[in-house]
């Protein structure tokens, strides 16, 4: 039996409440990832940039000014053969596409597509266990989510990581509730997989996920000042 929820600020059909659980700090030879929610494990993180204050998601920018403008998300399921990609854009998130590519393909690609559809932020899924631990293929994630934030943070975009436990199994319940055929669905589960990352991120406000950070300090400076503002969002900018 189908259990979608209208979540109550968002024009979103979302899943039945998730709990989310701090991540562990973890170091890596090419990025520094922090949790928003920290971590009492490990204390105070020692940092150049404060991710929350200075840099933002743009799910927590949303719930602090309901008049906010722009900020586009692009969600990311990646799996072994397969990504699935959504789009958020102001209010609505919908699935976007699949690809069929591993590596500097893939990553090249992703980039292509953020700057297509005036993307300034990854949500990439984390895959974890019931019982919130990470698994074999959460080393993979964190991989290519490090490479990708270095060449995201030319651009001033940034990469953050969402817990994805269950959503493949929501997204076929999902497009069950939606009418689609068998072969429909094997194509796009990937997609709406994606589609349910977004949806926790938004109804959660940006609270628990991670945002993967460059070590290079003149990177970490691109992402304060941020990727290209959209004339369309900001037409005053024209007249200065």
């Amino acid at each position: 039996m189908c259990s979608l929820q209208t979540h109550p600020s968002l024009n979103l059909l979302v899943p039945s409440p998730i709990t989310f659980s701090n991540s562990k700090f973890k170091n890596a030879p090419t990025s520094l990832r922090l949790s928003l929610t920290g971590n009492r494990r490990y204390g105070p993180i020692t940092k150049a940039l404060s991710s929350k204050e200075e840099i933002p998601p743009n799910a927590l920018r949303r719930k602090r000014d309901s008049h906010w403008r722009g900020g586009f998300s692009l969600g990311v399921d990646l799996g072994l053969s397969r990504t699935g990609l959504a789009l958020s854009k102001g209010f609505s998130v919908r699935p976007l596409t699949v690809l069929k590519l591993r590596g500097q393909k893939l990553e090249l690609r992703l980039l292509e597509i953020a700057q297509k559809e005036e993307v300034d932020e990854f949500i990439i899924g984390l895959p974890k266990s019931s019982d919130g631990e990470e698994t074999p293929q959460s080393n993979k994630v964190r991989s290519v989510a490090g490479r990708l934030a270095v060449q995201a943070a030319e651009r001033g975009w940034r990469v953050y990581l969402q817990d994805e436990h269950g959503t493949s199994a929501e997204a076929v319940d999902r497009m069950i509730c939606l009418g689609l055929s068998k072969s429909a669905r094997q194509t796009r589960t990937d997609a709406y997989a994606a589609v349910i990352v977004l949806e926790r991120y938004f109804s959660m406000s940006g609270q628990g996920i991670e945002i993967v950070l460059p070590k290079q300090m003149d990177l970490q400076e691109k992402l304060r000042k941020g990727g290209a503002r959209d004339i369309d969002f900001f037409p005053e900018e024209l007249e200065e």
